[in-house]
């Protein structure tokens, strides 16, 4: 039986959203006769993990559904054991560090989760976030996780019969399918729509920072105008689906399947306090051209309050930041991704690791004036704004010199836990959670 990991990272108490994804993972049983994990890794403190767990535990059980919550120090536990089992170079310690950072770091909640998926066993994982909301159609969710099964680790040509349209190359039909993806609804995937609505030249020059310098204006301007606003606001009306080789803005890791033979060769970025680091998995797949299939059942993307006031608002402005001075080391990675295409895939149409390494590795001792730049425009940016912004600004320069050294260590501590990585799945496979079971919902 297929065995598949519906997965959640939380940092907040998010209750409504625990039961939602039971609810998926027991339509996925019913509709395609697998075998779901629902995995929940929470690094909420006491009282909010006490509102998941509350969650959790009123679940009413379901065939075939088995869930999984892990608080932060049974986090640890596994995690050290997978590291010190591991077989690496790298101090246990510091793989612990990257996997299970002091701080917010998107990167590695989801590399948590594809360990996760390693240690149960699971085939794919399907990823999901704390906040969003499924889109309805007469009064029924609609389940990304419907489109995702239908294709997922399928040969391509096998894939063919669940898609709406195939644009898929004949001579590609043996080669898997990798990821299955759709997009979002509603705000924009970064918040920064306060921006635009104080000074859209402000907001057009800010997120012009993160477009790739050595491009033409206008195509940079075009990507402007592309970013952080996935689909709109256009509602559901039908299923449709495309399978091919995905262009890279179709795809939304809030919303994503991956294939393990993926995630289980390739982490993403364990960079702490910074958006956008945990789509570079989605890079490899798209630009060594794997099948994929693209979908509409675009969940609904909302904000939680805690980023537009006070510390909240610092810390997240700052990780957008952070977003534009790791362009500097990720471009040249993925202009390299693009170059090998096809050379990213070994003979079996998956993914190669030590191209990607060596990528990494290239990026060390990149010039630091590019992003030395990027915060005199960013800062300039926010002065313009006034108010808590010109604050920000303020932040910004007192900070400079740390948020340089950060991105540049933020490639090197990669390029560490990519090394690692092969050892500490094969040692997660090998060896579960290590912990009494963990299971507290089962068939």
């Amino acid at each position: 039986m297929q065995r598949v990991c519906l997965a959640l990272p939380t940092m907040r108490p998010c209750p409504e959203t625990i039961v939602d994804l039971a609810e998926e993972a027991a339509y996925a049983v019913a509709t395609f006769g697998v075998e779901v994990h629902l995995l929940v890794l929470d690094t909420t403190a006491a009282e909010a993990f006490a509102s998941n767990a509350e969650a959790v535990a009123a679940l009413t059980p379901a065939p075939g559904v088995f869930v999984h919550h892990l608080g932060e120090e049974q986090q640890r536990q596994w995690l050290r054991g997978a590291a010190e089992r591991s077989g690496s170079s790298a101090d246990p310690e510091l793989l612990l560090e990257l996997m299970l950072p002091p701080a917010v770091a998107y990167g590695s909640c989801v590399n948590r989760l594809f360990l996760g998926a390693a240690a149960l066993g699971c085939t794919s994982v399907h990823l999901r976030n704390d906040d969003f909301e499924y889109q309805t159609q007469h009064g029924q969710k609609l389940y990304p996780i419907h489109h995702e099964l239908l294709s997922i680790g399928r040969p391509a040509g096998e894939a063919v019969a669940g898609v709406t349209v195939s644009e898929l190359d004949p001579a590609d039909a043996a080669m898997p399918v990798m990821v299955v993806s759709g997009s979002f609804i509603g705000e924009l995937n970064v918040d920064i729509g306060e921006i635009r609505e104080l000074d859209p030249q402000v907001y057009h020059d800010l997120v012009r920072l993160w477009t790739p310098p050595v491009w033409p204006d206008e195509d940079r301007d075009a990507m402007v105008d592309l970013s952080f606003k996935g689909v709109g606001a256009e509602p559901f009306d039908t299923d449709h689906s495309v399978l091919g080789v995905p262009d890279i803005w179709n795809v939304y890791m809030c919303n994503v399947a991956l294939d393990h033979r993926a995630y289980e060769v390739l982490p993403l970025l364990p960079s702490v306090d910074t958006l956008g680091c945990d789509y570079a998995l989605l890079h490899a797949l798209v630009h060594s051209r794997t099948p994929g299939v693209v979908h509409n059942r675009h969940i609904v993307n909302y904000y939680t309050p805690e980023r537009r006031v006070g510390a909240g608002f610092v810390n997240y402005q700052l990780r957008f930041v952070k977003l534009l001075l790791s362009m500097l080391y990720l471009y040249p990675v993925y202009g390299g991704m693009i170059d090998l295409g096809r050379g990213l895939l070994n003979e079996r149409d998956e993914l190669k690791v030590e191209p990607i390494l060596e990528l990494v590795r290239g990026t060390f001792d990149w010039d630091r004036s590019g992003n030395e730049h990027t915060l005199d425009l960013a800062e300039a940016a926010y002065r313009k704004l006034g108010g808590k912004y010109a604050e920000l600004a303020d932040v910004v320069v007192e900070r400079r010199q740390q948020l340089l050294d950060e991105a540049q260590e933020d490639a090197e501590r990669w390029a560490v836990l990519i090394e690692a990585w092969a050892g500490m799945v094969a040692a997660t496979r090998a060896h579960g959670f290590g912990l009494n079971s963990p299971e507290v919902a089962a068939e």
